[in-house]
């Protein structure tokens, strides 16, 4: 039988976290949260920048729920030298602290719906990703939009399209980094106020001096009042038209098609001038035709095709180069991946929307903290990449034998590795 020695040393076996905490004050994040976001009124002492650092240090620990802090993580986080770790109660207190109230909207059928517009935090987490530089005053991104789904059984959950019950956000991305989330009811259309949605996320962004070159958006967004809000505030705009009969009998009668060569399919493609929505625009409809592979033919177009389309004001470039580029938009799609599994949007904290919308928020900041993070990261671990995971990243980094001692007047972070750490953040 293997013998046992114990040692009574506070040594955790996540000593890297230390690193997190040091590179999130040492980056100027906790004194940005606490200048934009204030003094607490409650009088125990926890600042929001302390809370949001050890909620993020919690999550970048591998925790999935408030509650972790308590069960498992709280002994490590308070070996850092001057830090105070807030209860899970403390934490769950302040998202309604930063909640906003609920908007009811109504839609054009008399519906009312819910919404959560929270523009302080938002506003928040611009200035966060400026001042990690992952975004930079006066310069041109992409812009994506899309709404996602996110089920829970709350006593406010409504049943979506999918006929589950949760909440149905619109989130706007630039990249890999969500810029702008608002919250609505699971049952509300996808159409309804998104023009104002739209809005409201492209003027936060102008607010801090960040232009959008290019936005990008599925069928959902394909409106005439939506439209005319993504063609205000973008250069190029790209979204996915919805047939309709007078479209389908248009499309019927074209006979100028291309063949091209799309992830080493053929297909058919052309481009027509568009102006059902408005008249005094130059929009340019560009349509992808393949073959469906049935035999028996469609009810309304009476062929055996498929027909796509996406509207555009992009008259410069190619039918391919407008398809290929739309088709990334799995980028998106990829983040809200990411944010479910890694950053605790399966596990929506509170009862309510205006608290979990905050909620949603402060994991996205904490989502683009972790990009801002694995960034510097991975040029000194190589076998850390870039687009790594939060799993490998705690595998990697986070877990590491250590501790804090204190000697000759100063703290000293012992750790039991020979990994390059001190190289990471200088």
């Amino acid at each position: 039988m293997t013998k046992v020695q114990k040692i009574s040393k506070n040594i955790t076996s996540h000593a890297g976290i230390f690193f997190v905490h040091d590179e999130f004050n040492h980056c100027g994040l906790r004194q940005l949260i606490d200048r934009e976001l204030g003094h607490r009124s409650s009088t125990k002492g926890y600042t929001y920048g302390n809370l949001f650092g050890n909620f993020f240090n919690l999550f970048l620990s591998g925790g999935e729920c408030v509650e972790d802090i308590q069960q498992h993580f709280r002994p490590t986080l308070e070996q850092i030298p001057g830090n105070e770790v807030a209860s899970a109660d403390t934490l769950l207190r302040c998202f309604g602290e930063l909640a906003a109230e609920n908007t009811t909207v109504v839609s054009s059928n008399k519906k009312a719906y819910h919404f959560n517009i929270n523009e302080k935090l938002n506003d928040l987490n611009i200035k966060s990703l400026l001042l990690t530089k992952q975004l930079e005053k006066g310069k041109f991104y992409d812009f994506d939009y899309d709404n996602q789904i996110i089920e829970h059984e709350k006593y406010d959950a409504q049943k979506t399209y999918k006929m589950n019950t949760g909440y149905f956000p619109g989130i706007a991305t630039i990249g890999d980094k969500p810029v702008y989330i608002e919250n609505r009811d699971g049952n509300a259309n996808v159409k309804t106020a998104q023009a104002e949605t739209l809005e409201r996320a492209y003027i936060a962004l102008n607010n801090n001096k960040i232009y959008i070159n290019r936005s990008r958006m599925d069928a959902g967004s394909y409106a005439q009042d939506i439209i005319k809000v993504v063609d205000t505030y973008s250069k190029l705009f790209y979204i996915r038209a919805n047939k309709c009969e007078s479209l389908t009998e248009e499309i019927r009668h074209i006979t100028d098609w291309q063949t091209i060569e799309i992830n080493f399919k053929n297909y058919q493609v052309t481009s027509i001038p568009f102006s059902h929505f408005l008249q005094e625009r130059n929009y340019r409809l560009v349509i992808m035709c393949e073959k469906t592979g049935d035999r028996q033919l469609d009810l309304f177009e009476g062929e055996k095709f498929n027909y796509r389309c996406i509207l555009t004001n992009d008259w410069t470039g190619t039918e391919k180069e407008v398809i290929e580029y739309y088709n990334q938009r799995g980028t998106s799609e990829k983040t809200f991946d990411i944010q479910n599994n890694d950053f605790g949007w399966k596990h929506l904290p509170t009862s309510n929307m205006n608290s979990n919308t905050a909620y949603l928020i402060i994991t996205a900041m904490l989502k683009n903290f972790y990009n801002y993070l694995i960034g510097k990261v991975s040029k000194v671990f190589t076998d850390i990449l870039p687009t790594s995971r939060l799993k490998r990243f705690i595998f990697r980094f986070i877990s590491v034998p250590g501790r804090y001692v204190y000697r000759g007047r100063q703290w000293i972070l012992q750790l039991y590795t020979d990994r390059p750490y001190e190289r990471v953040f200088v």
